[in-house]
């Protein structure tokens, strides 16, 4: 980001992002919605190692995500080994361990690749406890910041918009009355402040 409205993309969900994989995931472990809060919840009581779920697309180079898979494995596995509270513990527990350490390779591969010392997540899932904890492990290593949205606004899109909107009109964007309405507007296609 070099300015309000000034992005660079560097990588990109081609799927499943990872709040949709873990909100997916929580509910084939029979967990209400939003689910990613409560897989996480669930995981934290789960043991490290018993099931090891891949990393999505870091044996490869580029910043691109891909969490589909990762549902899809989770699935099998589920299907595969029974649903008493313990194992639907140790799954939950693989599931997040596998998306923290691929948004973990890919952060540190974008911040090698750029020289930045500052990241920003955003999200729903930047609220998640185990992220945070390994990112601010990571970033003060790096001799670097971490920056975060009250967890409160990270998983309200509605508010991160407004948020953005009050941003952008603070440094003097506006747009009429006809403005039209996109469903999915990726950053880099936003026009400038």
């Amino acid at each position: 980001m070099t300015g309000i409205g000034q992005y660079e993309l560097l990588g990109e969900s081609i799927d499943d992002a990872a709040g949709e994989a873990f909100d997916k995931t929580a509910k084939l472990l029979g967990l209400d919605y939003p689910g990613g809060p409560l897989l996480s919840k669930m995981a934290a009581q789960g043991t490290a190692g018993r099931f090891v779920f891949p990393r999505p697309m870091t044996d490869r180079p580029g910043l691109d995500f891909s969490f589909s898979g990762l549902k899809t494995f989770a699935a099998n596995t589920i299907r595969d080994n029974g649903t008493d509270d313990q194992t639907r513990a140790d799954i939950a527990r693989a599931f997040e361990d596998a998306v923290v350490d691929t948004l973990m390779i890919k952060c540190k591969r974008a911040l090698d690749q750029t020289g930045f010392k500052r990241l920003v997540m955003a999200g729903g899932v930047s609220a998640n406890r185990t992220l945070r904890a390994k990112l601010a492990e990571m970033m003060k290593k790096r001799r670097g910041e971490v920056f975060y949205a009250r967890p409160e606004f990270c998983t309200d899109n509605g508010a991160m918009i407004a948020y953005a909107g009050m941003v952008r009109f603070k440094a003097g964007a506006t747009a009429d009355l006809g403005v039209s309405v996109r469903p999915r507007w990726p950053l880099a296609e936003l026009p400038a402040a």
